[in-house]
């Protein structure tokens, strides 16, 4: 005999309808439209970010609150955008991923709000925020509430950068407003062919200019990972995308006021490396690659790279040693020599930043001839954009640590890390090369009459630049100077940045007592 149902049973009845309801997003055909363009839904990707059966959503049965152009019979329940928290190998990390499927995922006030509430509580939980943007941009039916609406959010974004990591995932279109907030966020994820971002879009530029561009050359992914540097991540597929986004939050603590991770690794922090004396070319002029350096260095290889294909005449990413969280930072000999420009140096400085922030001990590995001249690098501000690294490198408190491997000329040399900016530990390989210039131009200046008087100024030439390099350029002037604390085998490389990371792991420094610096933006 079937008990007969109570009031509270048909109200239970209700919810379970509703909640179906609020899944459900635009309805199939809207999900059957997103699936045919080769794109997830918000609850799937989200399902991929979160470990399995921990996603708990928050807002599902908000709607908008406009009854302009019609909307008031087009309410969805949710709205445009899934938000909620979970795990991600077992760390709780918030989330969001806005729905194409609704009204093109644009962003109403009720959206939001949403997002802003997801925000408001990653930072009273401490847990970093994943944001997956696929959105029409701003709902027009909804006017200045809309904008103010991303407003909401960019203060967020604002207020509690350096505080919770933030990251952003373009999935689908960000126009207009839309791309601001994840320009402010930590690190940008694009995938190829679907992911795109622009102020304007080609229509509205060949109106005001005339110019002609497809929506993926003008903001598509290889665009913004290669040319404008906006993403530092571009993967192949959604999957693989978000897989990504995982293995970045492993090597990331979950607020500013933790250390950054450790984990438990059976790579011996004892472990010597003697085919890193033979590594680097005899002759100065000759390129390597200094990833081959960093993957002998770092725990098991494995490097997570940051801006892959942005500025590659320096590298950046993330990595272990014995077990603990470190940003790396290395000048890369085999594209432009290494040299710093105005790219390089804003990529290096921002990525400092980021670690500075949340903790991540800082090592740098240097090689680098000198800044870049030329007319349109100064033109173009390397003064300015230059001084930001030094800015990074000089207010950063994190553990600091660099080796330099060969090349530490001029400016470079100071900007890359060295004890004037505050560096705890410089080391360096018996092949570094510290000076004002290299051997050859420093020659050509100091003994330019010696050489034009000789009876053959090539040899002669040749004579002075051994001399200068006997005297000159050897890392024991700096050393004999405490501007190095040690000269290493190349072979201790990994096993001294170890120690010196144990012994700096309990450091405290601070900055002068002030609102904030006023970095060379």
């Amino acid at each position: 005999m079937t008990a007969e149902k109570r009031p509270i049973d048909e109200k239970i009845d209700a919810l379970d309808a509703m909640r179906q309801e609020s899944q459900k997003g635009g309805g199939q055909e809207r999900i059957d439209q997103q699936h045919s363009r080769g794109k997830l839904t918000a609850r799937e990707r989200l399902a991929l970010l979160m470990d399995d059966g921990t996603f708990e959503e928050l807002d599902a049965f908000v709607t908008h609150r406009a009854t302009d152009f019609g909307l008031a019979d087009r309410k969805v329940l949710g709205d445009a955008v899934v938000t909620g928290y979970g795990q991600v190998e077992g760390r709780q990390v918030f989330a969001y991923a806005q729905d194409f499927t609704v009204m093109g995922g644009s962003l109403s006030e009720a959206v939001s709000q949403k997002i802003c509430k997801v925000l408001d509580l990653a930072v009273k939980a401490g847990c970093p925020v994943v944001g997956l943007n696929d959105s029409g941009g701003a709902r027009i039916q909804e006017g200045v509430t809309s904008l103010a609406a991303y407003g909401d959010i960019f203060l967020r974004n604002t207020l509690y950068s350096g505080v919770i990591p933030q990251i952003s995932v373009i999935v689908g279109p960000a126009a207009g407003g839309a791309v601001y907030s994840p320009a402010i966020t930590d690190f940008v994820f694009m995938v190829k062919g679907t992911g795109q971002m622009y102020i304007t879009g080609p229509d509205v530029i060949k109106a005001v200019t005339g110019e002609e561009v497809t929506h993926e050359d003008l903001g598509g992914a290889a665009t913004h990972a290669t040319r404008s540097g906006v993403a530092q991540f571009v993967y192949e597929t959604e999957e693989e995308c978000i897989n990504e986004v995982r293995r970045l939050l492993s090597f990331l603590p979950s607020n500013n006021l933790e250390d950054s991770p450790q984990e438990a690794t059976a790579d011996p922090a004892t472990r010597r490396e003697p085919d890193l004396r033979y590594l680097v070319p005899d002759d100065a002029n000759r390129p390597y690659d200094m990833r081959e350096i960093i993957d002998k260095i770092i725990d098991e290889e494995e490097f997570m790279e940051v801006h892959q294909n942005f500025a590659p005449n320096v590298v950046v990413g993330f990595a272990r040693m014995n077990g603990r969280s470190v940003g790396i930072v290395g000048n890369q000999p085999e594209y432009l020599a290494g040299v710093l420009d105005i790219d390089a140096s804003v990529k290096a400085a921002r990525f400092i930043r980021f670690c500075d922030c949340f903790n991540i001990p800082i090592v740098t590995l240097v090689d680098v001839p000198g800044f870049m001249p030329g007319v349109d690098q100064e033109y173009g501000g390397i003064i300015r954009h230059g001084a930001k690294l030094i800015f990074a490198y000089a207010e950063a408190t994190v553990p600091k640590i660099a080796v330099i491997i060969r090349k530490a000329y001029g400016g470079a040399y100071i900007v890359m890390s060295s004890k004037h900016l505050r560096s705890d530990i410089n080391l360096a390989w018996p092949s570094a090369e510290i000076a004002v210039m290299g051997a050859e131009g420093a020659v050509n200046i100091i003994y330019r009459s010696e050489i034009s008087g000789a009876e053959d100024p090539d040899k002669k030439r040749q004579e002075l630049i051994k001399e200068y390099q006997d005297q000159f350029t050897t890392p024991y002037i700096a050393a004999s100077r405490g501007f190095l604390d040690d000269v290493i085998d190349p072979a201790e490389t990994r096993v001294q940045i170890i120690k010196a990371l144990e012994m700096l792991r309990n450091k405290r420094d601070s900055l002068p007592a002030k609102k904030h610096g006023n970095i060379p933006l």
